[in-house]
């Protein structure tokens, strides 16, 4: 299900997002893919055991400078991204898939989500190098594609501090470019609600 709501600690999405799996968070399951899930997974288990149990999270305000000036320079990287690509982006919203859900950062027409990450020079530098996806948010890009259902993901990297002609890089992703991620992914969500729902068990079996 689709909420279009807007993505502020005030408009009920963070309520939404609540004990569920989304795209901050998929790199914690994805981490060591074909191990055993690592101590980060195992405590986002036992914090979204606690939220089915309890009904709430525990609070966690962390901001950082990234985080911050994300806040700030989303909206101009976006009115960039519209002007350069000839598109005009709506409001990403929440899609809820029940253990799973995701907040893209954008829709574009019917098929296509974008991903916005405002960042300093030096991470820009690399990304434009690679002319790829920047791989700290590789699990990101690929939940987005497979939570919406959409086709594709323009992933997005934002660096005020460059030259103007060269503060955007857009690269393009479709569902065919990541068939085999999207499917470890699809498996491993499966183990990780195994683990959610052991986590839950013994929660409650010690308890009691």
């Amino acid at each position: 299900m689709w909420h279009d709501i807007e993505q502020s600690d005030d408009s009920g999405w963070m309520e939404l997002r609540a004990g569920k799996v989304t795209g901050s968070s998929i790199a914690k399951v994805m981490a060591n893919y074909g191990k055993a899930f690592g101590d980060p997974a195992k405590k986002l288990a036992i914090d979204m055991a606690l939220h089915r149990i309890r009904g709430y999270l525990p609070s966690d305000s962390y901001s950082n400078e990234h985080m911050q000036r994300g806040h700030v320079q989303e909206p101009i990287a976006r009115a960039l991204y519209e002007d350069e690509m000839f598109y005009t982006v709506t409001n990403g919203g929440f899609f809820d898939n029940g253990f799973t859900g995701c907040s893209p950062d954008g829709l574009v027409d019917l098929d296509g989500v974008i991903e916005i990450k405002s960042v300093i020079a030096s991470t820009h530098f690399k990304t434009v190098a690679r002319d790829d996806v920047d791989p700290a948010y590789k699990w990101q890009v690929v939940f987005n594609l497979l939570e919406s259902g959409r086709q594709w993901i323009d992933f997005i990297s934002y660096c005020a501090d460059y030259p103007q002609d060269n503060q955007l890089f857009v690269k393009r992703k479709t569902k065919d470019d990541c068939y085999e991620e999207i499917k470890q992914m699809s498996l491993r969500l499966i183990e990780f609600k195994s683990l959610v729902d052991e986590s839950e068990l013994l929660i409650n079996q010690r308890a009691a």
